[in-house]
């Protein structure tokens, strides 16, 4: 598959001395969602910024569809949507006017149809002649996300898009997303919500102190790092485990009424049957078991605690 953003050797060092990216290397696939994950002050918005043209870098290159970010800015950019963090709209406009006004900014010529379509799509076509300050929260976020298409991008950022927005509304966002997905639309996200990240995207990219320290299909980092938890209800609470234990990597939970078993599930061998054995052996009994399958925000917090 062929890359639409390419990121090499990409560095941002800022006017105090922070170093906010540090020689970043990361393609973006072509019609992928990717989704980047990473605490608050991780490098994520600095990314984006340079990559959008908002941020110099101080070093390295990115190129969009083939197009250089700064020796052919206009043509990069062209190919670029972005919804920011931040509800930066004008107030006293309409929902079609400051729609159409994004369109015009990338010079293109007015398309009254695919204007509707896109706020359609976002179910704002009842809000067109809405002033925007008079929306919620989460409408003015979809205004952002209509704006951002107002030029038909090949490329979508999603910074953060669904902060602040009620359940209903993300889903319905998300389908949007999805579409512009089969259609042809490469997809960036960052997102708080990991379970989105693990519900929507094709690869995860994670980022820590400035630098990419996974970048992995999504299925792939799930089957590697993945881990499963067999819980064990004891009929009785213990304070420690015995000695006799120790090899099969047990930790206690629930104030001692709870025994702990991470093993993983593409093993040859679990350990399952062995360690029910053992526990036999030592008459320690337990009224009830379950298992629990790690998720991507077990991983993703795994993985910056170990970096």
């Amino acid at each position: 598959m062929s890359a639409i953003i390419s990121i090499q050797n990409l560095s941002k060092t800022y006017a105090s001395g922070f170093k906010a990216l540090k020689s970043v290397n990361l393609d973006i696939n072509r019609g992928e969602i990717f989704a980047l994950l990473g605490p608050n002050g991780a490098g994520k918005t600095t990314l984006i910024g340079i990559i959008c043209g908002i941020l110099q870098p101080s070093e390295g290159k990115v190129t969009v569809d083939g197009h250089d970010i700064i020796k052919d800015f206009r043509a990069a950019r062209s190919l670029i949507g972005l919804v920011p963090q931040e509800l930066h709209t004008d107030a006293f406009e309409s929902v079609w006017a400051t729609v159409n006004f994004s369109r015009g900014l990338f010079n293109k010529p007015k398309n009254p149809a695919y204007v509707e379509k896109v706020l359609r799509s976002l179910s704002l076509w009842d809000k067109k002649d809405s002033k925007i300050m008079t929306l919620s929260g989460g409408m003015k976020r979809r205004v952002l996300i209509a704006k951002a298409l107002s030029h038909e991008p090949r490329v979508l950022f999603l910074d953060e898009p669904t902060a602040g927005v009620d359940v209903e509304l993300r889903k319905d966002m998300w389908q949007v997303v999805r579409d512009l997905r089969d259609s042809g639309v490469t997809i960036i996200l960052t997102t708080h919500y990991i379970e989105e990240a693990e519900d929507m995207a094709d690869r995860v990219g994670v980022i820590s102190k400035g630098e990419i320290i996974l970048v992995e299909e999504k299925s792939e980092l799930m089957h590697k790092l993945g881990k499963k938890q067999l819980m064990l209800q004891l009929t009785e609470p213990m304070t420690t485990i015995p000695a006799s234990l120790a090899a099969h990597n047990l930790t206690l939970a629930k104030d001692g009424s709870e025994l702990v078993f991470s093993y993983d599930t593409q093993a040859e061998r679990t350990g399952v049957t062995r360690l029910l054995s053992a526990l036999s052996d030592e008459g320690i009994r337990f009224r009830d078991l379950q298992t629990k399958q790690s998720s991507l925000e077990d991983i993703f917090v795994g993985l910056v605690h170990n970096k």
